[in-house]
């Protein structure tokens, strides 16, 4: 089996990255609601699924993902070939026989568990695909795989210890003074909202604000996330 190397370019002091998290990936599909039957089938959680003349969107997102899936009518160009168009979407997950388990049980076609002869997802070897788990019992060289009804092809990654380097550091939690701080500013923020809106419960405008200024969002970011899921997902209306 030929060696991995794993190469890895530290950037210099001058070219700090700036914070990059993949949101969302766009899927083409040719009926939207067969694709929504059977992405919610996986159990995925149902974000918006919003309609507008032409156009409709619908998002979801795997369990406990920070990426979402973005798909419906107006979001991709739509001809005879734009459906499957994703070349393969990788899920991690802790164990790949429970993960498969869990979806046969869902009713989902999904590929017994195998490695790939050459390394990881490369295809330049003949029978690329070997049935069974990897013989060495490697952290990111397991794998099982399914698709969708319109052939987007999902692969089950198992990773049971990542690689140095490949897991961000987390700021630690929020000190008592700012935490106070960042509440007293929630608090004036949320004056505005509850005195345009019919009664509802504080906390659930509360919660999106926090967690989008402890993201990095600015104030302002942070009160249009909170609005829009008050009146988007809680149905919250304007007096």
């Amino acid at each position: 089996m030929s060696s991995v190397v794993i190469s890895k370019t530290e950037p210099t002091p001058e070219a700090k990255p700036v914070d990059m998290k993949l949101e969302v990936v766009l899927l083409s599909v040719s009926d939207v609601d067969r694709a929504k039957a059977f992405y919610d089938k996986l159990g995925w959680r149902l974000d918006i699924d919003i309609a507008a003349g032409g156009f409709r969107g619908v998002q979801i997102t795997p369990h406990n993902s920070e990426t979402s899936i973005i798909f419906g009518n107006g979001i991709t160009p739509v001809h005879s070939s734009s459906s499957g168009s994703a070349p393969g979407l990788v899920l991690a997950v802790d164990d790949v026989d429970v993960a498969r388990g869990d979806l046969l049980a869902r009713g989902i076609d999904v590929s017994e568990v195998f490695h790939f002869a050459a390394g990881p997802f490369n295809n330049t070897v003949e029978n690329p695909r070997v049935n069974g788990r990897d013989p060495e019992g490697r952290s990111y060289f397991t794998f099982a795989s399914f698709e969708d009804p319109d052939g987007n092809s999902w692969f089950l990654q198992e990773i049971t210890a990542r690689l140095p380097g490949r897991e961000w550091q987390r700021p630690s939690g929020t000190d008592v003074a700012t935490l106070a701080e960042l509440l007293h500013e929630t608090g004036e923020h949320h004056d505005r909202f509850e005195k345009t809106h019919v009664q509802h419960n504080w906390w659930d405008w509360y919660a999106p604000y926090l967690s989008a200024r402890q993201n990095g969002s600015n104030a302002e970011e942070a009160a249009a996330a909170a609005d829009r899921r008050m009146e988007e997902e809680l149905h919250v209306a304007a007096l």
